[in-house]
């Protein structure tokens, strides 16, 4: 199989996390519009994510947020956001650069995607002939009689979150590899 020199897998998990970053800019700036709301699954062990020990101890890999209701502060830079949440009636604030963000869900439209590691030019430094990378991003996109496709981790999900609202129907799952010429 060819090498892939010009990686566009990291180049499609980039724009994706900018579609990230475009949604939480617009949430900081206007709130979020009708029922949208966002389940942001991220690793609490990826450089430069900042939370609490009591947090850390509690999701000492991965943890999902939800964006809904009962956030706030919501600051959004170029490489990560901060916000404010309530964990056990303790607020905290969070950090989370978008290159820690493992999956982005927003139930409302029954829209999202996963990201998967991309292994990088170090790999293949490390005695691999050629970077590997794993298949590209999931993307959900809406699609009636479907399960939700990106459920948030059980062991992720903060304790004290209120349910959404109920949505029919689900999400689809297409993996951008499929279209790719083999």
């Amino acid at each position: 199989m060819p090498i892939d020199h010009i990686r566009y897998d990291v180049l499609t998990q980039q724009a994706l996390r900018g579609v990230v970053r475009t949604v939480l800019v617009d949430a900081a700036g206007k709130g979020l519009p009708g029922e949208h709301h966002f389940k942001i699954t991220f690793s609490t062990v990826a450089p430069g994510v900042r939370l609490s020990e009591r947090m850390r101890a509690q999701y000492p890999e991965a943890m999902t947020i939800i964006l809904q209701h009962q956030f706030w502060d919501l600051a959004v830079g170029d490489d990560g956001f901060e916000v404010g949440l309530s964990f056990g009636g303790i607020p905290e604030r969070l950090a989370v650069p978008f290159a820690a963000i493992t999956a982005f869900y927003d139930p409302a439209v029954q829209f999202g995607f996963q990201f998967e590691t991309i292994e990088t030019e170090a790999s293949a430094e490390r005695g691999n002939a050629a970077p590997e990378a794993s298949a590209a991003p999931a993307i959900v996109t809406p699609a009636a009689g479907k399960p939700d496709a990106l459920p948030a981790p059980a062991a992720a999900k903060p304790k004290e979150s209120a349910p959404g609202p109920k949505t029919t129907g689900g999400g689809e799952v297409v993996r951008l590899d499929r279209f790719r010429k083999k």
